[in-house]
């Protein structure tokens, strides 16, 4: 009798972010800081950098590597900036995203009330990749968030 291995392996998502960094070993211990992380396994690469690492945020698992143009894996600081942001949800938005800043992450937006129902902001860690951090506080129907979307954007 042979035993079916799981397609998604247990403790994984279907999508789980890969992020490329500058420095991955700096990262992580930033991470661990500003987000709570804690480090699953790393691998390194002969020459020391980090080939494969994971860490888990909460109950997601996020993996990371150190940049490597060979494997054409670039950070955000070597190609200019990113397109991806990474939410975060939290129990304490105000001081998951005050602690980042003290760990170096740069604020882009500060936190406050948004009319789909989170309260959120938004830092950019000191390697480039984008958070969207945030506390869900009210459940909010599609209906009624276009509609404050729409009383906000003065098109109602």
């Amino acid at each position: 009798m042979t035993t079916r291995t799981k397609p998604i392996p247990d403790g994984y998502h279907t999508a789980t972010p890969y992020l490329v960094i500058t420095n991955a070993g700096q990262a992580i211990e930033f991470y661990k800081e500003a987000f709570g992380a804690t480090e699953s396994m790393r691998l390194a690469a002969p020459d020391g950098k980090v080939m494969h690492a994971e860490i888990m945020i909460g109950d997601s698992p996020i993996m990371l590597c150190d940049e490597c143009p060979d494997w054409n894996a670039f950070s955000p600081q070597t190609i200019g900036g990113t397109a991806v942001s990474i939410v975060l949800y939290v129990e304490d938005v105000d001081g998951v995203v005050e602690r980042a800043v003290a760990a170096g992450a740069k604020l882009l937006m500060p936190v406050e009330d948004q009319f789909w129902g989170d309260r959120m902001g938004t830092v950019a860690d000191p390697f480039g990749h984008k958070w969207s951090i945030a506390t869900h506080k009210e459940d909010v129907t599609p209906e009624e968030i276009n509609t404050r979307a729409k009383a906000l954007f003065g098109t109602a």
